[in-house]
C-alpha cells in the first residue's frame, strides 16, 4: 500500500478486534505505529491482540475522552484511524448513558483536540451500518434514511456527524466507513453481546451447536476482516476523496441459516436448531440486511474479495491455534448483561465534564 511507509499514524480503540488488524497491516506496510487503548471493560481489548507486531507498536494505556494526555501522538500523526468505542446494541440499552459517553462525549472531545493540535488531519471513523434501523429497501446505500433502532445507533451516528461537519468545515479531513457485520481472527469470544458472529465462533470452538434466532432468512452480508482493513487504508491514504461516507459491506448476501450451514461444515459440527426471538434482542432486531457497496467500489477502488466459507475456515483456524487467548473453557459462556457496577463506573469517570 503507497504511502505508509515511515509515516506516523494513530489508531484508537487499537487492542480490540479491527484495531490490532489494521495494525499489524500497517506495520507490514512500514508505517510508525501508535496505539490507544484504554482496555475498557466490554470494549473488545485484548494484549495479545499486537503479539506479532508488539515490538514495533508504541501502545498508549489512555482514554480518548482525555486526549491531552496523549496529545503529542495526535500532533504527529499524519493519519488518524479512530476505531475507539462500544459496538454492542444490548449494553447501549441497558447502559444508555455508558454508551453515550463512550461513543459520542469522548468523541467529541477527541475531534476538538484534533482540530486544534493537528488541523486538517486524515481522520478514518469506524461507523456502522447500525444507523440505517430496519432497510426500507434493499440493498442499503448512503442515501438510506437514518433510523436507528437502539442506543448504540444513535450515538454512533452522532459521533460521524461530528467527524463530517468538521471535515466540511476543512477543521480536519474525515471519511466515516460504515462498517457491516466484520468477522475474522481476532474478534472478541469472551465479551458478551457482541453480535451473532462471535456468538456462532465461541460455540462452534466449544463443539456447540448453534442456535439461530427466528426462522434464520433474515439476510446479513459479513464482510471478513482483510477486506475491512483494506478499506481504511486506502481511506487512511486517498489524497482526497469524493465522498465523505462509505457503505462497507461483504461481497454477498446470505440468509443466517446460509452463514451458520457453512459454518457449521467449516467446523465439522452438526446443522443449527431455531429458537424464538429474547424479548429484548427482537426489539431491536432490523431484520434482513445487506450493503450497496458500490460508492466505495467506484470512489475508492475498494471490493470485498473474501467470501465467508474462505473466511470462516481462515478464521476457525486462527482460534484453533490460539484459543486459550480469546476463551476460558472454565467460564465459556459470559452472560449478555454487563454487571451494574461497569456502567455505574464508566457514568462516574465523566461526571465532571466540562
Amino acid at each position: 500500500m503507497p504511502g505508509y511507509r515511515n509515516l506516523p499514524v494513530l489508531i484508537t480503540g487499537g487492542l480490540g478486534f479491527l484495531g490490532s488488524n489494521l495494525a499489524i497491516r500497517l506495520v507490514e506496510e512500514g508505517a510508525r505505529v501508535t496505539v490507544v487503548d484504554p482496555s475498557i471493560a466490554g470494549c473488545g481489548a485484548n494484549q495479545y491482540n499486537l503479539a506479532p507486531v508488539r515490538d514495533r507498536v508504541s501502545v498508549l494505556a489512555q482514554d480518548i475522552a482525555e486526549p491531552k494526555s496523549f496529545i503529542a501522538a495526535i500532533r504527529e500523526a499524519q493519519a488518524i484511524f479512530n476505531l475507539a468505542g462500544e459496538i454492542s446494541h444490548i449494553h447501549s440499552m441497558d447502559f444508555p448513558e455508558r454508551d453515550l459517553h463512550i461513543n459520542t462525549v469522548a468523541q467529541l472531545r477527541f475531534l476538538l483536540e484534533c482540530q486544534a493540535s493537528n488541523p486538517g488531519v486524515r481522520v478514518v471513523y469506524a461507523s456502522t451500518r447500525q444507523i440505517y434501523g430496519v432497510p426500507d429497501y434493499l440493498p442499503v446505500d448512503e442515501n438510506h434514511p437514518i433510523q436507528p433502532v437502539d442506543y448504540n445507533g444513535v450515538h454512533k451516528y452522532a459521533a460521524s456527524m461530528y467527524h463530517l461537519m468538521l471535515a466540511r468545515s476543512g477543521a480536519i479531513d474525515a471519511i466515516s466507513l460504515r462498517l457491516t457485520n466484520v468477522y475474522g481472527p481476532r474478534m472478541a469470544l469472551d465479551v458478551p453481546c457482541q453480535g451473532f458472529l462471535s456468538a456462532f465462533l465461541r460455540r462452534m470452538l466449544l463443539a456447540r451447536p448453534l442456535e439461530i434466532f427466528g426462522d434464520g432468512e433474515q439476510l446479513r452480508d459479513p464482510v471478513y476482516i482483510d477486506d475491512a482493513v483494506e478499506a481504511f487504508l486506502i481511506a487512511g491514504a486517498i489524497e482526497r476523496a469524493p465522498s465523505l461516507a462509505y457503505n462497507i459491506g461483504g461481497p454477498e448476501a446470505l440468509s443466517l441459516n446460509q452463514i451458520a450451514r457453512l459454518a457449521t461444515e467449516a467446523a465439522g459440527l452438526d446443522a443449527p436448531s431455531h429458537r424464538q426471538f429474547p424479548g429484548e434482542i427482537k426489539a431491536i432486531d432490523i431484520g434482513s440486511y445487506h450493503t450497496d457497496s458500490s460508492r466505495a467500489a467506484r470512489e475508492l477502488n475498494w471490493q470485498p474479495r473474501v467470501n465467508f466459507a474462505q473466511g470462516i475456515r481462515r478464521t476457525l483456524d486462527y482460534y484453533r491455534e490460539n484459543l486459550p487467548h480469546y476463551l476460558d473453557p472454565a467460564h465459556p459462556d459470559p452472560s449478555c448483561r454487563m454487571p451494574e457496577h461497569a456502567g455505574l463506573e464508566r457514568r462516574l469517570q465523566y461526571s465532571d465534564t466540562r
